[in-house]
């Protein structure tokens, strides 16, 4: 079967769809996004799914701060549901990175997030559950909180869909037909789709992707857990999102009683990692959560997963064209936050396709030719997934 369209999309994650939605709403419906398998199927289905602003750039804290309006009013700026759930989101540091964190609450005050410096005794008020060393330096982020993943993904794809866009799962692309320096078509297992212009947006396969066409994109793969407890509720009936940079590891609410933790860096091979959780560093990270929260001593061990993130040498995200192939456009290696991101990846680079640049955000600091430039982001941490 052969096939036509404006735009062909690959991959059918949230930044898939997201794009899928945000080209439809700038006038391309004409487009197609195919997936290997169903929509949220790769590192999407995976996520933590926390929607935070800390950030030690403003190009990444001001698309997380844009895309929390989403977050919070999906049925009324896309239609649908985010599935979003409002807790804060509490940073805590040792005093080593005190001022890592100073710099990033002024940055981000300076965009207008809402954030600030607690002591303590603040925190003992906001959430009494949580112990507190006098040495740390803490953060607040009062709107914070964390959406579904899935119904995040399916809502934007089927707002695309009601505009006109086109979406073919297990349907994986084959390959990018390139000739005369321009993108031609896009080779799927069901026929060929004819286009202009191609995105890749394939989470950690990616690089496979780009390979094909003789691009070796700076991506690895790595594992990170999560593993899913049933928290004492009558000690610890709610709780806010910490990001706990002094013992390197996360945690959130989920629902009415769960807790999810989130830990691990480890490269792995995308085809061939354990999707599961190893006991060791479960039993690690339930050390640290204790420490943090006494009462989650007494929860219940559930199970977990793993996901990927597809990280960069910098941990920041290539939003760009792909040089010297005209109409090849990448949005990869989204580094673990990614999914905080998403609304406002799927706005600028639809911007970028049909406008020839990004006008909500300036995305040039994410643009590819940043690692052969040596112009790579920074952290303020060494917890690099909060970038």
């Amino acid at each position: 079967m052969q096939q036509s369209a404006d735009v062909v999309i690959i991959g059918g994650g949230v930044m898939g769809c997201s794009m899928l939605y945000n080209l439809a709403k700038l006038g391309v419906t004409n487009s197609v996004l195919v997936e290997q398998d169903v929509l949220g199927s790769g590192s999407t289905g995976r996520s933590q799914a926390i929607c935070r602003m800390h950030y030690s750039n403003p190009v990444t804290a001001s698309m997380a701060w844009e895309s929390l309006k989403y977050f919070r009013n999906f049925g009324e700026m896309v239609g649908g549901t985010s599935g979003f759930v409002k807790t804060g989101y509490l940073v805590i540091v040792e005093d080593v990175d005190r001022p890592g964190l100073e710099k990033n609450i002024a940055m981000q005050q300076d965009l207008g997030i809402s954030t600030g410096l607690v002591d303590a005794a603040q925190v003992r008020e906001l959430a009494p559950m949580v112990e507190i060393d006098e040495s740390e330096a803490l953060a607040w982020e009062p709107e914070s909180g964390y959406a579904d993943p899935y119904q995040l993904t399916t809502s934007y794809a089927n707002r695309a869909k009601d505009m006109g866009a086109r979406i073919e799962l297990r349907n994986p692309a084959v390959r990018i037909e390139i000739s005369g320096g321009r993108v031609q078509a896009v080779l799927t297992a069901e026929g060929r789709r004819e286009t202009n212009v191609a995105v890749v947006a394939s989470g950690p396969w990616s690089r496979q992707v780009m390979a094909k066409v003789g691009i070796d994109l700076p991506l690895s793969a790595v594992r990170h857990q999560v593993a899913t407890l049933t928290r004492p509720l009558d000690r610890i009936p709610d709780h806010p999102i910490v990001g706990d940079i002094a013992q390197s590891f996360s945690f959130r609410p989920d629902g009415s009683n769960m807790t999810f933790i989130g830990f691990g860096e480890e490269e792995v091979e995308v085809d061939s990692y354990n999707e599961g959780v190893d006991m060791p560093e479960v039993t690690e990270a339930l050390g640290k959560l204790a420490r943090r929260m006494p009462a989650m001593a007494d929860s219940y061990f559930r199970g977990g997963w793993s996901g990927l993130f597809t990280v960069t040498p910098d941990w920041h995200p290539i939003l760009d064209r792909v040089p010297g192939i005209e109409g090849l456009y990448c949005a990869v290696g989204f580094s673990g936050h990614g999914f905080k991101l998403s609304p406002m990846i799927g706005l600028t680079m639809a911007e970028l396709i049909t406008q020839g640049r990004a006008s909500s955000i300036d995305i040039n600091p994410l643009r590819f030719s940043r690692f052969e430039e040596g112009d790579l982001l920074t952290s303020s941490y060494r917890y690099r997934v909060l970038a």
